[in-house]
């Protein structure tokens, strides 16, 4: 296989609810999508960068930047493209994990629909099923937080993981558990504390929380070690793990007992099957993180999430949860479950006119280097 022409698309897609950043609150998703087209057919990839540095020290623009000026020259160098090949061409330049696992997932699509196999097929996926769990941000108040947890809950969403931050965190967690005392709960805290804060989160151990995850800073593993074992409330690492080393380390420290696993963070779904099975290797259980994806995205995840070793709820949730109208046929719930698609390649296309409708800018690259 080889890459021929590749389509770099942004897009920006009204958001379903606002989303909290940074910056502020976006109205809309502004998204980099990647056509790649191949010697054996196209390819679809997605990436999950956000507008600006704040969840990680990449951005879109400079995503977008690293992909055409270095990226895909690597990989049209191949004459025998492969996922497995394309990764390690990549890997010639340091970082950039957002970057390469939106090139990664394109070239996978292309191979895989080439050969008649799905993702989950070719991941190692042992479910038709995921479980959904769903993520709910910082509200304004309390009684606003909990009509919107009550929705969740009755649209039979698995697990519950609220945002807490410094100043929201004690109370809308007791809120939430008083309320539903049964509803598996979590807590995110996107590295928001400092060890000083352990005394503080160690109270967050009286509602019976499914896991904390990322109290601490990214860098801060060894503080994370030493929290866990300050506090009965399980500890689970996001941001932390970057690569199947860093969690093999992460583990060996006694920094988590669960982990979150993003590809788009760590690269791409083949680092993300490695982080699984090391994980695996030291009965440590993991589930798959979301970053606000169209059907692409989600579709990979769900089949990332179908492996033995996805033991909790995913952060996948229905396209209606996101968008009023997604780039693909809508990703559906029934009974707290999403179903793994099981087409060639990602299973899922974009709908020409929607992705269209959406569109913000184009850049057709046909000569590399």
């Amino acid at each position: 296989m080889k890459l021929e022409r590749v389509e770099l698309r942004r897009i920006g897609i009204p958001l379903a609810t606002p989303f909290r950043t940074s910056l502020g609150l976006e109205l809309d998703r502004d998204i980099l999508i990647l056509r790649a087209d191949t010697s054996e057919g196209p390819g679809w990839g997605e990436c999950v960068a956000m507008p600006e540095p704040g969840y990680s020290e990449e951005y879109l623009d400079g995503a977008a930047h690293v992909i055409q000026r270095f990226l895909l020259p690597a990989v049209a160098a191949l004459d025998d493209l492969t996922p497995a090949r394309a990764a390690a061409a990549m890997a010639a330049f340091p970082g950039n994990p957002m970057a390469k696992a939106t090139v990664e997932m394109a070239v996978m699509d292309a191979w895989l629909r080439a050969r008649r196999s799905s993702y989950a097929d070719h991941l190692g996926a042992v479910r038709s099923t995921v479980e959904s769990g769903v993520s709910v941000g910082i509200a304004d108040t309390i009684d606003q937080l909990l009509a919107e947890v009550s929705g969740y809950v009755d649209q039979g969403y698995r697990r519950i993981k609220l945002k807490i931050e410094p100043g929201w965190d004690l109370e809308p967690v007791r809120a939430i558990r008083e309320r539903f005392p049964d509803i598996a709960l979590q807590a995110d805290a996107n590295a928001a504390y400092t060890f000083a804060d352990a005394r503080h989160l160690a109270a967050l151990d009286a509602f019976d929380l499914v896991m904390l995850e990322q109290p601490l800073g990214t860098a801060d593993v060894r503080d994370h070690a030493a929290l866990a074992r300050m506090l009965r409330t399980p500890i689970c690492l996001d941001e932390s793990i970057t690569s199947a080393r860093s969690a093999a380390d992460a583990i060996a420290l006694g920094a988590c007992a669960i982990v979150n696993i993003k590809a788009g963070r760590v690269g791409g779904y083949l680092e993300a099957r490695r982080i699984h099975d090391v994980c695996a290797a030291h009965s440590v259980p993991v589930w798959c993180g979301g970053m606000l994806e169209t059907g692409l995205g989600q579709a990979a995840n769900l089949a990332l999430a179908a492996l033995p070793g996805f033991t909790m709820p995913a952060d996948i949730a229905p396209s209606a949860r996101y968008f009023a109208t997604d780039v693909t046929a809508p990703i559906t719930m029934s009974e707290g479950r999403i179903a793994v698609p099981d087409g060639p390649g990602l299973g899922l296309d974009p709908i020409p006119e929607i992705l269209e409708g959406y569109t913000t800018d184009v850049v057709t690259i046909t000569r590399f280097g």
